[in-house]
């Protein structure tokens, strides 16, 4: 089992940058894939990206590709999220999840609380 936890978020202007990590407590994080995804309100929890358990390979939705950047430190037991021109359609709120690959979410077996990111126009 594992606990995520979520930071990094917050107010930025359109074209900034934010990081976003997430903190795994709890056994044998590495054996864990990793995942981002995000809730705007009134939509559905939507796919960002996911990396694999060595950090090797990752997969992104169309929408962030080539302006998000994940990555992970094994020893660290953390995540993180390198969001770099940022657009107001990006508000929404981030959520960490483990053990799914792809953009599936019900394949996702643990998640945080999430944490808010707000772009102004």
């Amino acid at each position: 089992q594992v606990q995520l936890v979520e930071s990094g978020g917050g107010l930025v202007q359109a074209g900034g940058s934010l990081r976003l990590s997430c903190a795994a407590f709890g056994r044998a994080f590495s054996t864990y894939t990793i995942g981002w995804f995000r809730q705007a309100p009134g939509k559905e929890r939507e796919f960002v990206a996911v990396i694999s358990r060595s950090g090797g390979i990752t997969y992104y939705a169309d929408s962030v590709k080539g302006r998000f950047t994940i990555s992970r430190d094994n020893a660290k037991n953390t995540v993180s999220l390198r969001m770099n021109s940022l657009k107001p359609e990006d508000t929404s709120v981030y959520y960490c999840a483990a053990g799914g690959w792809g953009e599936t979410i019900s394949e996702y077996n643990y998640w945080g609380q999430g944490t808010q990111v707000t772009v102004s126009s």
